[in-house]
């Protein structure tokens, strides 16, 4: 006779409720579209920015000189200011020398010298869409006389520069490789001392700052003379743009990336005056230009390299206003993170913390920077 021993059944086990693959993913997946947040921000702010500057640039007070001080110059400046309804701010200057200051001085953007022979002076290192708007006006204007138009420019740009957009393009180069950088600081550099981030974000404007001046100078020649004062703009630039973001880094977390582009990018380049200047431009970008720091390092440039220095006093004190906002922004950065110190619980939830900072948040913030 054979006998059989049942083993005890054991129950199986279940999974704790609301576990399991199913909500792994779902938690993923809110996770996932919570950050898609920003780059959609990111598309929104991009497009309103970059459209509502260039998408139609049109003339409004653009300063042009008639020469002459007869009644036949008096009478045309006033027809040109009637007939352009806002467009031009149309002025007499007595002679071809005087149209000549105000045009090495940008006071103005075009002389039209009149006569059997007609001539139009012009500026193109001030901007070269300015100086073709005035031209086609004047182009318009000789051609209803009879008189084929001759255009003298008296400020060219350098060769390596045909377009006059070259400091536009260096502004670009400058902005990206410093609100990247503040990513990189942010989120890897989380755990570090404030002032060690402060450090690095001096260290990382310097050289960005030299590499500027080496796409400026030697490699494509942006520019003829005045490389040292070139650089130490964008040393200013970068500088600024590195402590404030830094700084920001505290505040914002994984929304620095969002807050920086806002700042340096979708208002920063389209009030630069690198492609249009104010004249062409919608009004809030043509305030914006007046102490935004794009346009402190363009018109800085300009200033520096075709004008003689003429204001570039203000521009660099544009500039170095920039830079003390990065210092203030920093000092209050340290005075945030020393409460919080002061006020944290040890142990394992600062390790969390530092971890997260070290971890999820590079990662984010360097994708983000690169979105664009």
């Amino acid at each position: 006779m054979s006998s059989s021993v049942s083993s005890p059944s054991v129950p199986a086990r279940r999974a704790p409720a609301g576990s399991g693959a199913g909500t792994g993913t779902a938690g993923a997946l809110r996770h996932v579209l919570g950050h898609l947040l920003t780059p959609l921000l990111m598309c929104v702010g991009m497009g309103l920015a970059y459209l509502g500057a260039f998408h139609a640039p049109a003339p409004h007070d653009l300063r042009v000189d008639v020469v002459g001080s007869g009644a036949g110059a008096q009478v045309l400046a006033q027809t040109l200011h009637d007939e352009g309804d806002g467009a031009l701010d149309v002025r007499t200057v007595p002679g071809r020398e005087a149209a000549v200051e105000a045009l090495e001085a940008q006071e103005s953007f075009g002389a039209y010298v009149p006569g059997a022979k007609p001539e139009l002076l012009i500026a193109s290192a001030s901007s070269d869409t300015s100086a073709a708007v005035v031209e086609k006006v004047f182009t318009g204007v000789a051609a209803e006389r009879g008189a084929p138009l001759k255009v003298t420019d008296v400020v060219p740009v350098a060769k390596g520069d045909p377009t006059g957009q070259g400091v536009f393009f260096l502004l670009v180069a400058l902005s990206i490789g410093s609100y990247a950088s503040v990513a990189v600081i942010g989120g890897a550099g989380a755990v570090l001392p404030l002032r060690l981030r402060a450090l690095l974000a001096a260290g990382m404007s310097l050289v960005v700052s030299v590499i500027g001046a080496v796409f400026a100078g030697p490699l494509f020649h942006l520019v003829d003379e005045g490389l040292g004062g070139v650089w130490a703009m964008a040393w200013l630039y970068s500088a600024g743009i590195l402590l404030i973001g830094v700084g920001l880094h505290t505040f914002l977390k994984r929304w620095t990336t969002l807050g920086v582009m806002v700042l340096f990018v979708m208002l920063n380049f389209t009030s630069s005056g690198g492609v249009f200047r104010p004249e062409l431009q919608p009004g809030l970008f043509a305030s914006l230009h007046a102490f935004w720091n794009g346009a402190g390092f363009v018109e800085g440039v300009r200033a520096h390299v075709y004008f003689g220095g003429h204001g570039l006093g203000g521009h660099v004190l544009v500039l170095a206003l920039w830079l003390l906002a990065g210092v203030l922004t920093m000092a209050a950065a340290g005075v945030a993170e020393a409460r919080r110190r002061s006020g944290a619980v040890a142990g394992s939830g600062a390790g969390r913390d530092a971890g997260r900072d070290t971890g999820e948040e590079l990662e984010e913030e360097l994708e983000e920077a690169v979105a664009v």
